[in-house]
């Protein structure tokens, strides 16, 4: 089968002929249709991401697709079954095995495209404003890279929330799918003042931020007392560093937020997170926003224009058409 592979320690993902794996205890055989992709992605690549696995590896962290086949001691979901799953990698291959428990049935309108587009996306954001910041309605959340795979999850969750966002992006287009997405105000990153705009709006309750960097530094000088800060990832490659005799005087909070931990500590609000996710989505009331989606031959490109921040909400390789 073709699979986008790490061969050794090091080297570049490519485009590879590899054997078609088997399932083992506990696993599925997934018919891959879609996945989605993260800027985790891209630190699996250089091998600096936390749960980078060992050499030889398939990258791809959230797949969409069916059921072929069952491992040992496995009996749902049942063969044929339409599913999503974040496997962590493994998930650029025209097949892949994934621990059975981390299959989620698909609600019978969700195209596959949309499904890999969902879970990390919709899942971060959501158990992050709900579960770690219990966002309440009527405060005032800040997003920053507003536009990109989580941040336009986190403006349109938000809102539905009943939150005031401010969304922060850089230029014209990715405002506007920010606007699109439900936020109230609009920062242009590339040259505003962000710590003076977000304080003439009156400060912020809550703060997202996937960036890191100057824009955390700015984000943080403009909180309200008693404000809630998620740093859900380093975009910009600068980690912050965060002064706590600061976090005393506003009595501020900082919690950190990773999606992925949530399968070993407890999976339990991961799933009931993803449960209402996928009840709004039944319900119409989110739809994920996909810019680009590109053939398995193109994954290199798919996975450029991530690292050029070219694109606008998720980037999805449809591996086949099912």
């Amino acid at each position: 089968m073709q699979a986008f592979h790490i061969s050794t320690t090091g080297s570049a993902a490519a485009l590879t002929e590899i054997e078609k794996p088997e399932p083992g205890p506990g696993q599925i055989l997934l018919r891959i249709g879609a996945c989605g992709l993260n800027f985790a992605d891209l630190l699996m690549e250089k091998g600096t991401y936390q749960e980078t696995p060992d050499a030889p590896f398939t990258l791809g962290m959230e797949v969409a697709g069916y059921v072929e086949a069952l491992g040992e001691g496995v009996t749902a979901p049942p063969i044929g079954s339409r599913i999503a799953v974040f496997g962590g990698s493994g998930g650029l291959a025209e097949y892949g095995c994934f621990d059975a428990n981390r299959a989620v049935q698909l609600p019978d309108a969700m195209s596959l495209v949309d499904a890999a587009a969902f879970q990390v996306a919709y899942g971060t954001s959501h158990l992050a404003l709900k579960h770690r910041a219990r966002l309440q309605p009527g405060e005032r959340l800040l997003v920053l890279g507003a536009a990109g795979g989580v941040g336009l999850t986190a403006v349109e969750i938000g809102k539905l929330m009943g939150a005031e966002v401010i969304a922060c992006a850089r230029g014209a287009a990715k405002l506007e799918a920010a606007k699109a997405a439900g936020a109230d105000h609009l920062i242009d990153a590339s040259h505003a003042d962000l710590r003076a705009e977000v304080k003439a709006l009156g400060g912020a309750d809550v703060v997202y931020d996937p960036v890191g960097g100057a824009q955390f530094k700015d984000a943080f000088r403009a909180c309200n007392p008693e404000a809630r800060l998620l740093p859900i990832g380093f975009a910009s490659g600068d980690v912050p560093s965060v002064p706590a005799n600061h976090l005393l005087v506003k009595n501020l909070t900082v919690m950190g937020v990773y999606w992925g931990g949530y399968l070993k500590f407890n999976p339990a609000a991961l799933t009931g997170s993803l449960t209402e996710l996928f009840d709004w989505y039944a319900a119409g009331r989110i739809k994920p926003h996909v810019s680009n989606v590109l053939p398995l031959a193109e994954a290199r490109d798919a996975l450029e224009l991530l690292r050029e921040r070219r694109s606008t909400g998720k980037v999805v390789v449809q591996v086949a058409d099912l």
